[in-house]
């Protein structure tokens, strides 16, 4: 049950995440980039012992450590990117934290 209720949270901030990007008519590759890493970043955030007392704080924390790398590479192309990408690690990580905290999935 724990499996399949993570990963029904990672599809709806997946989706959450690509629908600007689909608006904005992104690169497909990217946006199916954003969606697996957004599917599987509930699966690390649930799993994680770090932080344990912040649990507010562990799902933005991870989602944005993950997300360096990504953030990165796209900074060498597009500098605007990285800031929407940042944010948008902190607000969907924090929401993925708070969503496991309280159907304790943590």
């Amino acid at each position: 049950m724990k499996f399949l209720l993570t990963l029904f949270i990672g599809i709806i901030v997946g989706i959450i995440d690509i629908l600007p990007m689909i608006k904005m008519k992104v690169d497909k590759y990217s946006i199916l980039s954003a969606f697996v890493y957004y599917l599987i970043v509930p699966f690390i955030i649930f799993d994680t012992n770090c932080l344990k007392n912040l649990w507010w704080l562990r799902g933005g924390i991870i989602a944005v450590m993950m997300a360096i790398p990504i953030i990165i590479l796209v900074a060498k192309e597009d500098k605007k990117s990285p800031i929407a990408m940042t944010i948008m690690s902190i607000v969907l990580g924090t929401v993925i934290g708070i969503v496991g905290h309280f159907f304790n999935l943590m």
